[in-house]
């Protein structure tokens, strides 16, 4: 195992066993193999990675947004047990969401909630109207309480940076909008790193993205390019994304493309700290 910085928070992992789904048309399954049910078994796999503080958002991947609202309760009585653990709350841009989405938002108050989580991996659009007053409601709750927006990103679709990218442009002056996965995948990358984020990050857009999921070649890529720039270096995190990432993996490639100076620093520790007010 690689060895671990002095403080390492992780942005975005998850909490919550879903049913098995068959996806694709396959057999059901249950393909997140660590997903954890308890708060219990959380709290042990934070002492035995050396996790300092993470923020957990329900578990979600099968196409019933019910299964991941269900867990909003279970995430935020995480956050209130044990101070390590920051709560992000399931809502959707679904307009047959919507009830559901101020329910969450209800919670949005709730001591040790930190985030928000979007995602149209289950369906909505970021470019269709019935979406709009959802992320209003869901941008608004963030802009009052003072929390980040976590946006799932992966190449093509509505997840991908051409649609949800307009998120930052309409709503990131003053909400903090995270991109979760850098794009996603190569397109993705290729976008984010290459044309947008430093725009945005020059803009002044509250922008700030991960490495999970990133292939690679597009973690070294980025911090040669923040190195470049000289802008950026506080708009990345280390993030999991247990159980759908693994933690190991996503440790040892981001600390290979930042070394042990002032920018592993800043990923592993200081930027997590610094958006969530720590």
């Amino acid at each position: 195992m690689t060895r671990r910085p002095p403080v390492l928070h992780d942005a975005h992992r998850h909490l919550g066993v879903l049913p098995a789904y068959p996806f694709y048309g396959g057999p059901p399954v249950n393909p997140d193999t660590t997903a954890r049910a308890t708060i219990a078994e959380l709290l042990a796999d934070l002492d035995r990675e050396g996790t300092e503080r993470a923020l957990v958002i329900p578990n979600y991947g099968v196409p019933d947004p019910g299964t991941s609202f269900a867990l909003n309760e279970l995430v935020v009585e995480a956050a209130q047990r044990d101070e390590r653990v920051l709560a992000g709350l399931w809502t959707s841009p679904r307009p047959q969401d919507a009830v559901a989405t101020e329910k969450a938002l209800a919670l949005a108050g709730e001591r040790g909630v930190a985030a928000l989580k979007l995602s149209f991996l289950l369906g909505g659009r970021v470019t269709d109207p019935a979406c709009r007053p959802q992320l209003d409601a869901i941008f608004g709750a963030a802009r009052a309480h003072g929390l980040v927006v976590h946006v799932h990103t992966s190449p093509g679709a509505a997840s991908d940076l051409d649609e949800v990218g307009s998120l930052v442009d309409d709503y990131a002056d003053d909400v903090a909008v995270h991109l979760v996965h850098m794009g996603g995948g190569m397109s993705g990358h290729i976008k984010l790193i290459g044309q947008r984020f430093f725009a945005w990050v020059a803009a002044g857009k509250r922008v700030y993205t991960d490495t999970s999921w990133a292939i690679g070649f597009a973690p070294r890529w980025f911090a040669t390019e923040i190195e470049r720039h000289g802008i950026g270096a506080d708009r990345v995190l280390f993030a999991s994304d247990q159980p759908w990432g693994d933690f190991d993996g996503e440790y040892a490639r981001l600390a290979a493309a930042t070394g042990d100076g002032e920018l592993a620093d800043l990923v592993f520790a200081r930027n997590f700290e610094a958006l969530h007010g720590l």
